[in-house]
């Protein structure tokens, strides 16, 4: 047998090795979501009911419903956005269109990468020294948005520069070439045809600002308040810490409250990555390189 074939035989077997490790681990990982969400499905449902979603908590929890705890979330979701969107996309657009190619900008994509590596409960320590005691925000909704904002700023800003980089080069000369300014040339050509990956990215780091405990901890999310806030400076329940709650701290809580507050929190996430996918696929068939 040649050398010639031996090697393509050899390149063979790796490949049809690969084929089974990497399927492998796709069924593990798939299986492993497939059993999660299946107990979460199962054990949530039975507790959903009119009464759970729109009551208030009562019993000392362990009774009642989770009405002000989903209203909670929902504004510290809401404000983290309207604070964290804006900072990261036109920040990406920096790095990606505007940067020049130097050591400060390598440093500070570096930091960026370093960011989204720290853990969480670093950033509540952060926000609790910068936004509770030195800003004297104290434990409020805007300290707690303030310092989801430091952690979901890294996802935001490196999907965003990402995205802008796969757009092909052609699509910014022809729109310099036709008399566009540059600002008017990303605005108007290079924003709407990379809006996919900036949603796709945006989504997934408010999903994980949805989901975090330990930041909200030490920065505004309250035990026990079976009250809407009437401010952004006022304290807040919230869907993950009270699930952590019911879990830990609370005793003889009726397993439907906890499952079903954790289907309630898995689901709000599952629609808007589902809404936010759907737009995803829609605006993909109609842009056209």
């Amino acid at each position: 047998m040649s050398d010639r074939n031996r090697r393509a035989r050899n390149a063979r077997t790796v490949e049809a090795v690969m084929k089974v490790v990497t399927g492998a681990c796709v069924a593990l990982v798939v299986g492993a979501a497939v059993l999660i969400l299946g107990k979460i499905v199962i054990s949530g449902i039975p507790g959903i009911s009119l009464e759970f979603l729109f009551s208030k908590p009562g019993m000392g929890m362990r009774a009642g419903g989770i009405f002000p705890i989903i209203v909670g979330t929902l504004m510290l979701v809401t404000l983290t956005a309207v604070l964290v969107l804006p900072l990261g996309i036109m920040a990406g657009i920096y790095l990606a269109e505007y940067a020049p190619k130097n050591i400060v900008t390598r440093i500070v994509r570096l930091s960026i990468a370093n960011m989204a590596g720290v853990p969480s409960i670093v950033y509540g320590l952060f926000g609790l020294a910068v936004f509770v005691l030195l800003m004297q925000f104290g434990k409020s909704l805007l300290a707690s948005a303030l310092t989801l904002t430091c952690l979901t700023l890294p996802v935001i800003i490196t999907s965003t520069e990402e995205a802008l980089r796969q757009i092909p080069s052609d699509l910014r000369q022809a729109a310099l070439a036709l008399g566009a300014t540059r600002w008017r040339a990303i605005y108007k050509v290079i924003l709407p045809a990379a809006a996919p990956g900036i949603v796709t990215g945006s989504i997934l780091g408010l999903s994980r600002a949805a989901g975090e405990t330990a930041p909200i901890l030490v920065t505004g999310a309250a035990f026990f308040l079976p009250r809407l806030p009437d401010s952004v400076f006022s304290q807040y329940m919230s869907l993950p810490y009270h699930l952590y709650v019911l879990a830990t701290q609370v005793p003889n809580v009726p397993p439907e409250i906890t499952w079903g507050t954790a289907f309630v929190l898995v689901a709000g996430v599952s629609i808007v990555s589902m809404i936010a996918g759907a737009w995803r696929s829609v605006q993909r068939r109609k842009v056209k390189w």
